[in-house]
């Protein structure tokens, strides 16, 4: 996956103010999904985001859809990158791109946040769980998103869509998989019109913060990103505290949180509600369990894309085996 460095310096001279070649491009150890880039170039740091090459699933992989709503956000009360250019000109690099700014900030890949104190581990969660509601509140029509994705219903056709991407992607039977869909099928709550934009993938190392501080610089990866339910996004974040520790997906289970100074899973809930004015979960078991049941979705696609030798991270086959684990999670939070 590296890229043409002249042709992409020589395009993006044309296209974006004050770019000057040559360019050196790094690809960053993230991104299972989208390849990202590291551009260094005579003008200054950038970042490049790319659609993966070989054969993709149907709507998957939408790096303008992730250039869209950098620009709805970029400048408000959400930190996001500064969106740079969109090309959608394949012959350039080999696929569609978009670049932003560069941010130096840090990413923290454990949410054990190893090396803080408590103080500052609280701190830290204080700061994702206050910029999570900053997200929610956004008018999606305020802010040019008002068609970004189908209102009502989110999680039923989250359900049947994700199913739908499982089976595209499936290598071999999980029995605990297709208990948990049948489940989910059943159990889905009414839709209670609840709509705003939500991120998709949130978690903490989809955040970039400020060296040594608890500020946000830049949520990142905004490519599952629609129109849905708020809580789908306070479900997926809580995932990390039931999850096991393991390489691909480090979770808090089993961790002394308190002693961390990492909030129970009560006291985040608790916290967001007051901070967005909504009322506690109806169902939590519920929007926990479809949180796993995407994730094994979405590991299960890198799983069949690492089988094919066109996933993005040297990670991808780790993160596959991750499906049935997921899945019995998903089961069990039910």
């Amino acid at each position: 996956m590296e890229l043409p460095a002249d042709q992409l310096a020589t395009y993006l001279e044309t296209q974006v103010p004050g770019f000057r070649g040559p360019v050196v491009a790094t690809k960053f150890k993230g991104g299972q999904s989208n390849p990202t880039y590291l551009i260094e170039a005579a003008s200054g740091r950038y970042v490049l985001r790319r659609k993966p090459s070989g054969k993709l699933l149907p709507s998957a992989h939408a790096v303008d859809r992730e250039f869209r709503v950098l620009q709805a956000l970029h400048g408000g009360p959400v930190p996001v990158a500064e969106p740079l250019h969109l090309c959608t000109d394949e012959s350039v690099i080999g696929s569609v791109f978009y670049l932003m700014a560069f941010v130096p900030g840090e990413v923290h890949w454990d949410p054990s946040l190893p090396g803080m104190t408590p103080e500052q581990r609280a701190a830290h969660y204080e700061a994702i769980t206050s910029v999570l509601a900053a997200l929610h509140a956004q008018d999606p029509a305020a802010i040019g998103l008002g068609d970004y994705g189908k209102p009502g219903n989110y999680f039923g056709r989250q359900i049947h869509r994700w199913s739908e991407q499982y089976r595209a992607s499936e290598i071999e039977p999980i029995p605990d998989m297709d208990r948990l869909m049948r489940a989910l099928d059943e159990r889905c709550p009414a839709d209670d019109g609840r709509v705003a934009l939500v991120h998709g993938d949130f978690r903490i190392d989809n955040l970039m913060f400020a060296p040594g501080q608890a500020r946000l610089l830049a949520v990142v990866d905004w490519e599952l990103s629609t129109l849905g339910h708020p809580l789908a996004d306070l479900g997926y974040f809580c995932m990390a505290l039931r999850l096991p520790r393991n390489p691909a997906l480090p979770g808090l289970a089993g961790m002394d949180r308190a002693a961390l100074g990492i909030p129970e899973e009560a006291a985040l809930l608790e916290r967001y509600c007051k901070l967005s004015g909504q009322p506690m979960p109806a169902d939590w078991p519920f929007v926990l369990a479809f949180s796993f049941f995407r994730l094994a979705a979405i590991a299960q696609g890198v799983a069949k894309r690492a089988q094919q030798g066109n996933a993005s991270s040297d990670q991808a086959s780790q993160a596959g085996q991750m499906t049935a684990l997921l899945a019995r999670l998903g089961v069990s939070a039910l």
